[in-house]
Parts: C-alpha cells; sequence; structure tokens
C-alpha cells in the first residue's frame, strides 16, 4: 500500500492492514517490516487488543493443525527424503503433469512430438540460451532448482538416442553476447533444429517489468539465422 501510495508510511500501513483484517505479512526484511509497528499501532490505540487476537487467533490455529507445535517425531513427513520425493512414482506424475500443461500454438505438417522411432539417423541441433541450462528454465518463485534432477531440451533429446548438437549461441538470456558463427556451423549440419529461447528471471519478475515483449538481446538474431 505504501508503494502505491495509499498511506505515507509503515505505521499508517500496519494500521490499515489490520483494520482491514489482513493478519500476515509477506515481509522483504527482517527489521523494519509493516507488522514491526504493531505494538506501536496498539500503544496509540489505532488499533485494540481484541483486534490484535482476533487476527493472531487463525493464524496460530492453522499452524497447530499443520502440527508446527507437534514433536518432530509424530510428523509423518519429517522422515521423508530424497529417496521418496524423487521416486519414480512421483518423478512419473512431474512427468504427466509437465506434459499435460504444454499449449501448442502452431504444428505445421504434425511435426511433434518427436518419438524416438522416427529420430534414428536424424541430425538435430538444439541451439539458444534455454536449450542447455538449468538454472533458466524456472519461472519466479519457483524452488531452488536440482540441476541432478532437471532435463533440459537437449537432456532429454540425447536420452532418445538422438544424433544431438548443442550450441547456446549466448550463455544467458540477456544475449548480449552472440556466436553467429558457432550457430551456423551447427545448424548448418542439422536435419532439425530446435531454438529455445526466451526470457527467465534473469530479464522479467515480480517487480522488474518490461515495456515490451520482443526477445531480449540479440536472441531474435539467433532465430532469424537459425531460420536462414
Amino acid at each position: 500500500m505504501l508503494g502505491h501510495h495509499y498511506t505515507h508510511t509503515f505505521l499508517e500501513t500496519a494500521v490499515a492492514s489490520v483494520n482491514a483484517g489482513c493478519n500476515l505479512e509477506l515481509s522483504y526484511g527482517t527489521r523494519n517490516n509493516v507488522f514491526m509497528h504493531i505494538p506501536q499501532a496498539l500503544a496509540m490505540g489505532n488499533i485494540t487488543l481484541q483486534m490484535l487476537r482476533d487476527r493472531v487467533r487463525p493464524l496460530f490455529y492453522t499452524r497447530m493443525r499443520l502440527g508446527e507445535f507437534d514433536p518432530p517425531a509424530m510428523n509423518p513427513y519429517s522422515s521423508l527424503d530424497l529417496s521418496v520425493v524423487q521416486s519414480p512414482e512421483h518423478r512419473n506424475l512431474s512427468l504427466e503433469a509437465a506434459v499435460k500443461s504444454f499449449v501448442l500454438l502452431k504444428n505445421v505438417r504434425g511435426t511433434l512430438p518427436l518419438r524416438a522411432r522416427d529420430l534414428s539417423g536424424q541430425r538435430l541441433a538444439v541451439v539458444g540460451p534455454f536449450a542447455d541450462n538449468p538454472w533458466v528454465l524456472f519461472g519466479d518463485y519457483a524452488p531452488v532448482p536440482e540441476p541432478q534432477y532437471i532435463y533440459t531440451p537437449r537432456r532429454g533429446l540425447e536420452m532418445l538416442g538422438a544424433n544431438v548438437s548443442f550450441t547456446a549461441g549466448c550463455s544467458k538470456p540477456q544475449c548480449q553476447w552472440y556466436s553467429r558463427a558457432e550457430l551456423v556451423r551447427v545448424v548448418g549440419a542439422a536435419d532439425m533444429v530446435l531454438v529455445c529461447l526466451g526470457t527467465g528471471v534473469g530479464v522479467e519478475t515480480e517487480a522488474k517489468d518490461r515495456s515490451d515483449l520482443s526477445l531480449p538481446g540479440h536472441q531474435l538474431e539467433l532465430l532469424q539465422d537459425a531460420v536462414q
């Protein structure tokens, strides 16, 4: 609310939020958060002790239901490790969710999906800053990537037994430095080319908006060179 000029100080924001029924702050710091001013608001009479108790009660009720105050031995999730989280059943479910979430905008001549039996003897070129970089494949508010569990386009195609050549063209989504010669060399020898482009959180994320939808840096040039 402060950033939108609805209030002028953290104290005013705390008062307005609590009075409006907000009982949880998504804080961006640890020393001077908005709700750290609640004691001052209470002392000034801007909010009442009963109101504060009413706001806190559902928070602790929820935390109790989640078992946050139980001994760890009582929490069945405490015993889970990567052998469970990364079990074949969970990985297959993640794969199914990923496959069903794709949006195919155009599929000329039924090119997709690529099948292993159709790739035998084919030379594939996988190019672009998103072709083999697991760190840029996640959006905002995603968990910390674990590369060993991430299948980039290059890694996935290699698992199909395809003859894959690769070049990023530019190492980061910003694509400020672009190696056209390397791209032309890899693409020129291929029967099929997959160009992997995008933005990623290094280019746009919460509080980092862009004024247009164009591909960043030299990515458009990379795409045009691959098509040419």
